[in-house]
């Protein structure tokens, strides 16, 4: 087939953003359904370049398209999609129609939605065009296939997240945005100085041509400079332990989309990165970085989660475990084997679909008691708000890795990756770190077990400690103030109150929550109970990434 898909699917968002700049009046009455529309198109081209994507040859790019961009430098345009990317590419195009869906479903105007008025005004025709600028340069990365291009797309996603958090984001909106920009300008500087190596060295920037290769044309000192200028550009963007410190602050203070975005793709941008560029185009790079990649992200995964058990902030508390996740990405790809970069592709999608779930939960949570502040939500929520408090719970547990959920298989097949590295590689240095990852992931269940018990369970209070109206005081709560040693815990069953009985204007899940989370709790179940769907799609293409390595 032509590639009129993969232009499409950058084209309709790009025109539709166009469109509200040129036709802005005769919009502005349609904005709460414009913006799914336009999301739904590029996600009806998703759906059906999956539908139609040749299985038998996943590890070729497909859907292509190659045309002169700029003649006198031999620049091209070149688009494509192979097993690797065409996850990634369908997961874009569905978070954001989900976000804009939760922005626009029913009158818009509920909490967290378009039209809710807010201090400084909604702004509702900036924020779709900005969140179709931000499909255009997410997608446009994935489906990139020249070095340049892909640079190109790489950078302009920056621009709309750091709007999306700067206008419509917390009090310390412009600080976080800010601290966004610098780090990943910076990242970017450092991985545009390799891509150039790579450029100046191989004589070319299109990326099939260069992972065919093998690094041809590149000394081993060459491919170790090129490969930590271009990792540390994308390990930015992933975010990898120690250049993390931009995500918190980004991450609480976004607005819920701009969090959902931000986690379930921005971050992956960094890891495809590795997977699309320097582990193929670099591959003695890659062997020699390894060990060190390998370190760095399992100090991610235990930092990750010891910072974690130490927030306050639900919002923050997500962001940190972020880190952790992004930890078991970069450790299946250290191990060099196919194993360990299969398990880092589905660990990607997994992140994208449980974080994604987590972050419009905080989002949701946050907007019925006006904080985020574990402690003062007050617990109790499975008996208070009970849909709500359940799939949290869900999407804790999924999180956590508990089998027969997505976030279960990536994680493990991370760690056996490191059981049996490459050959080239340390397997004593590597069977550490496996333990170290095994430590983490103990403590992931640590962390996420605590909010839950701190937020969906114990005696309903309202925000900030108080008890709610209609909810009355347990009796054994005076007694633990003067009794000097611990009572057994209560182990009575949680009953749902009385609607009456709940926060007052709290309401559980609403409908437009409802249309953007339920897709993502089905896909959580079936890539968990169904992991060959995803794998069976990146094994072929992740055999020919390693198809030179030492």
């Amino acid at each position: 087939m032509s590639g009129w898909l993969s232009v499409g699917m950058v084209a309709v968002p790009l025109l539709g953003a166009l469109l509200l700049l040129v036709a802005a009046d005769a919009l502005r009455p349609v904005l709460r359904v414009y913006g799914m529309a336009v999301s739904g198109v590029t996600l009806g081209l998703a759906v059906v370049m999956v539908a139609t994507f040749d299985y038998g040859q996943a590890a070729r790019p497909q859907f292509t398209v190659d045309a002169a961009w700029i003649p006198g430098l031999d620049l091209r345009f070149q688009l494509g999609v192979d097993g690797i990317s065409l996850p990634l590419v369908a997961l874009t195009a569905l978070l954001t129609f989900l976000c804009f869906a939760y922005l626009g479903w029913g009158d818009g105007a509920g909490p967290g939605q378009l039209l809710r008025p807010r201090a400084g005004g909604a702004r509702p025709r900036a924020l779709v065009f900005t969140l179709l600028v931000l499909e255009v340069g997410m997608i446009g990365t994935f489906l990139a296939l020249d070095l340049l291009l892909f640079f190109v797309f790489f950078e302009i996603v920056l621009v709309p997240m750091y709007f999306l958090i700067a206008i419509w984001g917390g009090e310390r909106r412009r600080a976080a945005a800010i601290k966004f920009i610098l780090y990943t300008l910076l990242g970017s500087v450092v991985m545009l100085l390799g891509l150039l190596l790579i450029w100046a060295q191989a004589g070319t920037l299109d990326i099939v041509a260069l992972a065919q290769g093998h690094g041809a044309g590149m000394s081993r000192a060459v491919q170790v400079v090129a490969f930590v200028a271009v990792g540390l550009g994308l390990a930015v963007k992933t975010p990898m332990w120690p250049l993390h410190t931009w995500l918190p602050d980004a991450h609480t203070e976004a607005p819920t989309v701009g969090s959902v975005l931000l986690a379930g793709v921005l971050l992956k941008m960094g890891t495809y990165g590795f997977a699309r560029i320097a582990i193929p185009v670099l591959p003695e790079g890659a062997a020699a970085v390894a060990p060190w990649l390998g370190a760095l992200a399992v100090v991610g995964i235990v930092y990750g989660a010891l910072a974690c058990l130490a927030q306050r902030d639900l919002k923050r508390m997500i962001a940190y475990s972020s880190v952790g996740h992004m930890g078991f990405v970069l450790l299946g790809f250290a191990t060099l084997t196919p194993t360990g970069i299969n398990g880092a592709l589905f660990a990607n999608i997994a992140h994208g679909l449980i974080t994604g779930l987590l972050f419009f939960l905080a989002g949701a949570i946050k907007d019925r008691y006006h904080t985020a502040d574990i402690p003062s939500l007050g617990g109790g929520m499975l008996a208070t708000l009970p849909r709500l408090g359940a799939v949290l719970t869900f999407a804790a547990i999924a999180s956590l890795g508990l089998p027969g959920l997505a976030g279960f298989w990536g994680e493990m097949l991370a760690l056996f990756g490191a059981f049996q590295p490459a050959e080239s590689l340390p397997r004593g240095l590597f069977l550490i770190f496996m333990v170290i990852g095994g430590l983490g992931a103990v403590l992931t269940a640590a962390y996420f077990l605590v909010m839950l018990s701190r937020v969906t369970h114990g005696a309903p209070e309202a925000a900030g400690g108080a008890v709610p109206v209609g909810v009355p005081l347990p009796e054994a709560r005076d007694e633990r103030l003067v009794h000097p040693l611990p009572e057994a815990p209560d182990e009575r069953p949680v009953h749902a109150l009385p609607a009456a009985a709940g926060p007052p204007g709290m309401a559980d899940i609403r409908r437009h929550e409802l249309v953007a989370w339920v897709p993502l709790i089905g896909l959580i179940l079936l890539f968990g109970l169904w992991p060959g769907l995803l794998l069976s799609l990146t094994t072929p293409a992740v055999q020919i990434l390693l198809g030179a390595l030492p």
